[in-house]
């Protein structure tokens, strides 16, 4: 089936009458447009090669991790990936970041990961100068013999501690360096696998270690204006069903005693908790924080991020609290179901979409009649806006930044695979 494109007439037509119906609710179409542009995503590397790193490819993933789906096509080096990376980044609209896992390292000899430095990502700092995409950094706690055990930073080892010690360490210098290099702060963020699959019998001593751990991690001050530290907690994984050391309730207290970014990742807390929730009580108490969106179902799955009802609470909780420059929004999921371009394009596309829709939300009148005490009226306004034509706004914005609009895109992906993916 071929996907139907628009003319552009009838783009600007649409996005006039679109600009009528906001404004009679007092929202200035042309303004949100303009603070669209300045939204960075940082899109997540291991989507293109389900989460294989060029560190050892015949490796096994471990660490709780899970990659299904077999679709032909993914990237086998480091040029591949960065190849079908500018792909993606033609297919969205604004300018956006990539977040780097360190056993994606881009270096001719193998180098152990607790002796990394930045000169071995030279060839992704050089990349992202080219094409003006910063870069953030992670370290890599799995798929590794010393984390065969699924334990690393709260190892009951001291000799595995130290070496993760090392690695970490060594991940923030060279976030720092991408910092320096690209003239922006690097987000350096930490998440490990730690944890029991059955009961524990010792919750204190892991947590115990994995904090002495952190404290030797971040007991060296780097340059705030080059990497920015954040630490990622998880409520359960694969292996760690029913204890993990990097808990919610570790992570935080640690991140504000410490002056560090709390990384919330959507997959990471139980199905029934609201992660917008958590935005506007951690920010009362932190600067910033780091956002890892993800669509699990039913457990952690890290499914493509689509605009579904939290991504849009999510972008609502940002927006209707003025922090578009407090929260550093990254992806985090990994479907080797299906083209692997896409699902950077499909998930990218949705949360940005989220963010317009939370844009163009006439939300100073609901806060009026909210302070007013008339919820009746709150709640009505509500339900009227989700039926404004913010896709006619949204394709205005496609075609204003020289992206596909509508599904069109979805051409240029097919393209790609018949041209490039399939003779991989």
């Amino acid at each position: 089936m071929t996907i139907p494109a628009q003319d552009s007439k009838s783009i600007e037509r649409n996005y006039r009458h679109a600009k009528e119906a906001y404004a009679a609710y007092g929202v200035d179409t042309d303004h949100v447009l303009q603070r669209m542009k300045t939204i960075s995503i940082s899109l997540h590397c291991w989507q293109g090669d389900d989460v294989g790193g060029f560190e050892n490819p015949e490796g096994e993933l471990g660490g709780g991790l899970a990659v299904t789906g077999n679709y032909p096509g993914k990237a086998r080096t480091p040029d591949e990936l960065r190849a079908d990376l500018l792909k993606a980044y033609s297919l969205i609209p604004g300018k956006h970041r990539l977040n780097l896992h360190a056993f994606y390292v881009d270096y001719p000899q193998k180098v152990e990961r607790n002796q990394l430095q930045p000169h071995h990502f030279q060839s992704w700092m050089d990349w992202s100068k080219q094409h003006g995409i910063p870069l953030d950094f992670n370290g890599t706690f799995f798929a590794h013999p010393l984390a065969s055990d699924g334990w690393t930073l709260a190892s009951a080892d001291s000799g595995v501690r130290q070496f993760w010690v090392e690695h970490a360490i060594a991940c923030r210098k060279i976030a720092e360096a991408m910092g320096k290099a690209q003239g922006n702060p690097c987000i350096h963020n930490l998440w490990i696998p730690d944890g029991e699959k059955d009961l524990p019998a010792d919750r204190w001593a892991p947590r115990q270690r994995l904090k002495e751990s952190l404290d030797a991690i971040y007991a060296e001050p780097l340059d705030r204006q080059c990497v920015k530290d954040a630490v990622e907690s998880k409520l359960f994984g694969i292996g760690s069903e029913s204890y993990v050391a990097g808990s919610w309730e570790f992570y935080l207290p640690y991140a504000v005693r410490n002056g560090l970014l709390i990384c919330i990742d959507t997959g990471h807390f139980h199905p029934t908790e609201q992660v917008a929730d958590k935005i506007s009580a951690v920010l009362l108490f932190l600067p910033e924080i780091l956002l890892h969106v993800s669509r699990g179902i039913r457990w952690d799955s890290d499914h493509v991020v689509i605009l579904s009802d939290e991504t849009r609470s999510i972008a609502e909780e940002i927006v209707r609290g003025n922090v578009l420059d407090r929260v550093h929004i990254g992806l985090d999921y990994f479907d080797a179901s299906i083209n692997r371009v896409a699902a950077w394009v499909i998930g990218t596309r949705a949360m940005l979409k989220a963010l317009l829709i939370a844009l163009l939300e006439p939300s100073h009148i609901l806060k009026e009649l909210e302070a007013a005490g008339d919820r009746t009226a709150r709640l009505a306004l509500m339900e009227e806006v989700k039926t404004l034509p913010y896709s006619a706004v949204w394709d205005y914005y496609c075609e204003t930044q020289d992206v596909p609009v509508g599904a069109a895109w979805l051409e240029e992906v097919r393209c790609y695979e018949r041209e490039v993916l399939a003779k991989r």
